[in-house]
């Protein structure tokens, strides 16, 4: 059935159910898992009329907060692969939209299914929060397990 699940994360506790459900299926199927998490490019402030100088460090000190926070997130995914028996690998991927990263990751790995959770949103809530998980689910071309 699938032998290569993608696992999303953020690093927060609703992407740990997503991702406890995803090893479980792996270890079911046999299959191999691989991590992903999205950072979003450093946008330096504009305003209307004037530029803005960003001076390098402030680039510098984003990128390095987002890889250290990417590193724990994922080390969640490798701890719960290790714990079940599940051969794992993990990426970073840089990308505007985490949707698209997350395809994009999806793609890259030759994965042929993505396991992620939800927060259920609908309606209104969904429109202004927006949902990742719709977008995926939206624009994917392999099965998307979604987790509530």
């Amino acid at each position: 059935m699938f032998r290569h699940i993608l696992l999303p994360t953020d690093g927060s506790a609703l992407s740990l159910k997503g991702i406890r459900a995803g090893v479980k299926l792996a270890r079911a199927l046999g299959a191999r898992v691989s991590g992903v998490y999205v950072i979003q490019p450093f946008i330096a402030p504009m305003y209307a009329d004037a530029a803005m100088y960003v001076p390098g460090s402030v680039y510098e000190d984003y990128q390095k907060a987002a890889k250290a926070q990417a590193k724990r997130a994922l080390a969640q995914i490798e701890r719960e692969a290790a714990k079940a028996g599940v051969r794992c690998a993990s990426r970073v991927v840089e990308e505007m939209q985490p949707w698209q990263g997350i395809l994009k990751a999806a793609r890259k790995g030759k994965c042929d299914a993505i396991a992620m959770a939800s927060h259920g949103r609908g309606g209104l809530g969904g429109v202004i929060l927006g949902s990742q998980t719709a977008r995926v689910l939206a624009h994917s071309k392999i099965p998307v397990l979604v987790i509530r």
